[in-house]
Protein backbone atom coordinates (compact mmCIF):
# COMPACT_ATOMS: atom_id res chain seq x y z
CA UNK A 1 0.00 0.00 0.00
CA UNK A 2 1.00 3.53 -1.21
CA UNK A 3 1.01 5.61 1.93
CA UNK A 4 2.48 9.15 1.18
CA UNK A 5 2.93 11.35 -2.28
CA UNK A 6 6.84 10.85 -2.22
CA UNK A 7 6.23 7.04 -1.70
CA UNK A 8 3.51 7.20 -4.89
CA UNK A 9 5.81 9.15 -7.36
CA UNK A 10 9.13 6.60 -6.21
CA UNK A 11 6.67 3.53 -6.80
CA UNK A 12 5.46 5.08 -10.49
CA UNK A 13 8.96 5.84 -11.66
CA UNK A 14 10.19 2.19 -10.41
CA UNK A 15 7.40 0.92 -12.53
CA UNK A 16 8.04 3.14 -15.84
CA UNK A 17 11.36 2.04 -15.24
CA UNK A 18 10.97 -1.52 -14.95
CA UNK A 19 8.14 -2.06 -17.56
CA UNK A 20 7.90 0.88 -19.56
CA UNK A 21 10.26 -0.87 -22.18
CA UNK A 22 8.23 -3.76 -22.43
CA UNK A 23 4.66 -2.18 -22.68
CA UNK A 24 6.03 -0.08 -25.75
CA UNK A 25 7.62 -3.62 -27.21
CA UNK A 26 3.89 -4.52 -27.02
CA UNK A 27 2.66 -1.88 -28.21
CA UNK A 28 4.76 -2.05 -31.42
CA UNK A 29 3.77 -5.35 -32.17
CA UNK A 30 0.45 -4.20 -32.67
CA UNK A 31 0.24 -0.78 -33.84
CA UNK A 32 2.39 1.61 -35.36
CA UNK A 33 5.20 3.37 -33.97
CA UNK A 34 3.84 6.27 -34.10
CA UNK A 35 1.06 5.57 -31.83
CA UNK A 36 3.73 3.46 -29.62
CA UNK A 37 4.46 6.26 -27.27
CA UNK A 38 1.14 7.60 -26.84
CA UNK A 39 -0.08 4.03 -25.24
CA UNK A 40 2.85 3.65 -23.54
CA UNK A 41 2.01 7.22 -21.78
CA UNK A 42 -1.76 6.28 -21.61
CA UNK A 43 -1.17 3.25 -19.54
CA UNK A 44 1.29 5.08 -17.03
CA UNK A 45 -1.14 7.82 -16.63
CA UNK A 46 -3.81 4.95 -15.89
CA UNK A 47 -1.16 3.52 -13.60
CA UNK A 48 -1.28 6.48 -11.75
CA UNK A 49 -4.26 7.35 -11.38
CA UNK A 50 -4.46 4.06 -9.87
CA UNK A 51 -1.75 3.20 -8.52
CA UNK A 52 -3.09 0.98 -5.17
CA UNK A 53 -4.61 -1.25 -7.74
CA UNK A 54 -1.60 -2.15 -9.10
CA UNK A 55 -0.55 -5.52 -8.24
CA UNK A 56 3.42 -6.77 -7.05
CA UNK A 57 3.52 -8.36 -10.28
CA UNK A 58 2.85 -5.10 -12.62
CA UNK A 59 3.35 -6.31 -16.09
CA UNK A 60 0.43 -8.41 -16.69
CA UNK A 61 -1.85 -5.04 -15.30
CA UNK A 62 0.10 -3.12 -17.64
CA UNK A 63 -0.16 -4.90 -20.34
CA UNK A 64 -4.05 -5.59 -19.51
CA UNK A 65 -4.09 -1.51 -19.31
CA UNK A 66 -2.03 -1.06 -22.96
CA UNK A 67 -4.49 -3.86 -24.28
CA UNK A 68 -7.36 -2.01 -23.89
CA UNK A 69 -5.91 1.31 -24.72
CA UNK A 70 -4.86 0.12 -28.18
CA UNK A 71 -8.69 -1.55 -28.63
CA UNK A 72 -9.79 2.00 -27.49
CA UNK A 73 -7.73 3.64 -30.15
CA UNK A 74 -8.85 1.40 -32.88
CA UNK A 75 -12.43 1.28 -32.24
CA UNK A 76 -11.99 4.79 -31.98
CA UNK A 77 -10.31 5.13 -35.67
CA UNK A 78 -12.87 2.73 -36.88
CA UNK A 79 -15.56 5.25 -36.07
CA UNK A 80 -13.63 8.21 -37.67
CA UNK A 81 -13.11 6.29 -40.80
CA UNK A 82 -16.49 5.64 -40.98
CA UNK A 83 -18.00 9.16 -40.13
CA UNK A 84 -15.45 10.46 -43.11
CA UNK A 85 -16.78 8.13 -44.99
CA UNK A 86 -20.01 9.09 -44.23
CA UNK A 87 -19.78 12.49 -44.65
CA UNK A 88 -18.01 11.75 -48.35
CA UNK A 89 -21.61 10.65 -48.94
CA UNK A 90 -23.50 13.51 -47.99
CA UNK A 91 -24.32 15.55 -50.94
CA UNK A 92 -21.91 18.55 -50.31
CA UNK A 93 -22.77 22.44 -50.14
CA UNK A 94 -21.29 24.38 -53.33
CA UNK A 95 -17.89 26.59 -52.14
CA UNK A 96 -18.89 29.26 -50.14
CA UNK A 97 -18.07 31.94 -52.96
CA UNK A 98 -20.44 29.93 -55.13
CA UNK A 99 -23.26 30.21 -52.80
CA UNK A 100 -22.93 34.09 -53.00
CA UNK A 101 -23.58 33.40 -56.78
CA UNK A 102 -26.54 31.85 -56.99
CA UNK A 103 -29.55 33.99 -57.47
CA UNK A 104 -31.55 31.90 -55.34
CA UNK A 105 -29.66 32.21 -52.42
CA UNK A 106 -28.73 36.36 -52.81
CA UNK A 107 -32.63 36.30 -53.04
CA UNK A 108 -33.10 34.35 -50.31
CA UNK A 109 -31.13 36.63 -48.37
CA UNK A 110 -32.77 39.47 -49.38
CA UNK A 111 -36.20 38.45 -47.52
CA UNK A 112 -36.61 39.41 -43.52
CA UNK A 113 -35.73 36.31 -41.08
CA UNK A 114 -38.93 35.51 -40.68
CA UNK A 115 -39.60 34.69 -44.51
CA UNK A 116 -36.28 32.33 -44.46
CA UNK A 117 -36.83 30.52 -41.31
CA UNK A 118 -40.12 29.42 -42.55
CA UNK A 119 -38.47 28.86 -46.11
CA UNK A 120 -35.72 26.69 -44.25
CA UNK A 121 -37.64 24.63 -42.31
CA UNK A 122 -39.73 23.24 -44.64
CA UNK A 123 -37.34 22.99 -47.84
CA UNK A 124 -33.90 22.34 -46.09
CA UNK A 125 -34.80 21.17 -42.68
CA UNK A 126 -37.59 19.21 -44.44
CA UNK A 127 -40.42 19.39 -41.89
CA UNK A 128 -43.97 18.83 -43.04
CA UNK A 129 -45.97 21.81 -42.22
CA UNK A 130 -47.33 20.26 -38.83
CA UNK A 131 -43.86 19.91 -37.56
CA UNK A 132 -42.99 23.36 -38.93
CA UNK A 133 -45.69 25.25 -37.16
CA UNK A 134 -45.10 23.60 -34.25
CA UNK A 135 -41.07 24.47 -34.75
CA UNK A 136 -42.46 28.37 -35.13
CA UNK A 137 -44.96 27.97 -32.49
CA UNK A 138 -47.64 28.92 -34.46
CA UNK A 139 -51.34 27.30 -35.75
CA UNK A 140 -51.17 25.15 -39.30
CA UNK A 141 -52.99 28.20 -40.65
CA UNK A 142 -50.88 30.88 -39.50
CA UNK A 143 -48.01 28.86 -41.18
CA UNK A 144 -49.97 28.17 -44.19
CA UNK A 145 -50.41 32.04 -44.92
CA UNK A 146 -46.95 32.78 -43.66
CA UNK A 147 -45.32 29.95 -46.44
CA UNK A 148 -47.41 31.42 -48.85
CA UNK A 149 -46.57 35.14 -48.35
CA UNK A 150 -42.72 34.06 -48.24
CA UNK A 151 -43.05 32.08 -51.53
CA UNK A 152 -44.18 35.21 -53.01
CA UNK A 153 -41.33 37.34 -51.79
CA UNK A 154 -38.95 34.94 -52.87
CA UNK A 155 -40.19 34.71 -56.05
CA UNK A 156 -40.92 38.32 -56.50
CA UNK A 157 -36.63 38.95 -55.10
CA UNK A 158 -35.76 36.28 -57.38
CA UNK A 159 -37.26 38.01 -60.34
CA UNK A 160 -35.34 41.00 -59.70
CA UNK A 161 -32.03 39.66 -59.00
CA UNK A 162 -32.60 37.78 -62.16
CA UNK A 163 -33.30 40.77 -64.06
CA UNK A 164 -30.63 42.93 -62.63
CA UNK A 165 -28.16 39.79 -63.33
CA UNK A 166 -29.87 39.52 -66.73
CA UNK A 167 -28.98 43.72 -67.09
CA UNK A 168 -25.34 43.46 -65.81
CA UNK A 169 -24.50 40.44 -68.78
CA UNK A 170 -25.89 42.59 -71.31
CA UNK A 171 -23.58 45.37 -69.99
CA UNK A 172 -20.81 43.65 -69.84
CA UNK A 173 -21.27 42.31 -73.33
CA UNK A 174 -22.20 45.75 -74.86
CA UNK A 175 -18.52 46.89 -73.45
CA UNK A 176 -16.44 44.16 -75.22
Amino acid sequence: MVVNELERRERLRALFEAHADAVKAYALRRIGPSAADDVVSEVFVVACRRLEDVPVDALPWLLGCARRIIANQQRSARRRTALIRRLDAEPRLAPQWELARSPLLRALQALDERDREVLRLITWEGLDPARAAAALECSRATLAVRLHRARRRLAAALERIEQTDSIATTSTEAVR
